[in-house]
């Protein structure tokens, strides 16, 4: 079942058919962790197999353990870093290949991650600023939610 598409390069197309060859055979079947990290969902075999250990990956709604045997047109349901990837599989492959080939095994159905905070951060200095003084020092506690002495309303009395 090879895919090529006129949209394809040549190099692409080849990486596809080397990566389809040293895949399973018809009716085989794939490990979901070996899966997990050949289509580059996770960056290690050992995170993808963690994951499964850890109840963060389903595969059609259920629980697996890393060694459950994954067929075209399963949902894999993935929870890493905050957020949950959804993709259903779309080819079977068991070594990793390079990210071109890799979308091209599965359908994407993740919801678009979380727009990020185009806040700066709270407490950052503007660089060549200088050294800060105590009272800046003590602003940047403040902020940063440290405190200092008697914690959030400042210094403490004198005795």
């Amino acid at each position: 079942m090879v895919g090529t598409m006129a949209s394809e390069d040549p190099k692409t197309a080849a990486a596809v058919a080397a990566a389809e060859a040293a895949g399973p055979q018809a009716g085989e079947t794939v490990r979901t962790d070996s899966w997990i990290w050949s289509v580059r969902l996770l960056k290690t075999r050992s995170l993808a197999s963690t994951a499964c250990r850890g109840g963060h990956v389903r595969v059609n709604g259920e629980r697996v353990k890393p060694a459950h045997s994954l067929r075209v047109g399963d949902e894999v349901r993935l929870r890493h870093e905050g957020r949950e990837r959804v993709v259903v599989v779309k080819r079977l492959i068991r070594k990793r290949v390079g990210a071109p080939v890799a979308v091209q095994c599965y359908v994407n159905n993740s919801p678009p991650p979380p727009p990020r905070d185009a806040v700066a951060p709270a407490g950052v200095r503007d660089r060549g600023a200088g050294r800060p003084t105590k009272r800046d020092r003590r602003e940047l506690e403040r902020l940063r939610g440290l405190g200092g002495p008697g914690a959030p309303g400042g210094t403490a009395p004198r005795p």
